[in-house]
């Protein structure tokens, strides 16, 4: 099964403001119709690249089987990690990068590892803020869901 997966984070104050994530997820089934799931959620206190690295591990963690995936994130910490193949390095390294310094957010890092396993992931950047319908999409959720009112607590910040 093919799916589309489009994603975004914000953080108001970044970091350590409150945050939001955005995801559009779309499925065009056999008989040519077009299926399509937001999510999203807020929390509290947070930064920008937890709330990007939160929106593919929703996505992901959405499916419930496994998947032929195009995903598509303007974050380039998101993207450039698979696609430059930085977190394989992280792993080599024990979870460290350049200077011997611990790669930040680990505990989503190794999440969305998780949730990318039964899948096949081809992760693409598109240009945040420039007319993409779903990437706009994912940013309205995305804001909308760190200004909402049942913010919750992110355990890593």
């Amino acid at each position: 099964m093919k799916v589309s997966i489009y994603t975004d984070g914000a953080a108001r104050g970044n970091p350590d403001g409150p945050g939001g994530y955005g995801v559009v997820l779309e499925y065009v089934d056999p008989k040519g119709e077009l299926h399509v799931k937001e999510l999203s959620g807020g929390y509290v206190r947070t930064t920008n690249n937890r709330m990007e690295l939160m929106a593919v591990i929703r996505g992901l963690e959405a499916l419930n089987r496994p998947c032929e995936v195009e995903l598509f994130s303007d974050s380039q910490y998101v993207v450039n990690a698979f696609n430059q193949h930085w977190i394989e390095g992280w792993i080599k390294k024990g979870w460290k990068r350049g200077k011997n310094e611990p790669v930040k957010n680990t505990d989503l890092w190794k999440r969305l590892l998780e949730a990318k396993k039964p899948h096949q992931v081809n992760f693409n950047w598109v240009k945040g803020h420039d007319g993409h319908p779903q990437n706009e999409r994912c940013d309205t959720l995305a804001t909308t869901a760190a200004d909402g009112n049942e913010l919750q607590v992110d355990p890593g910040v």
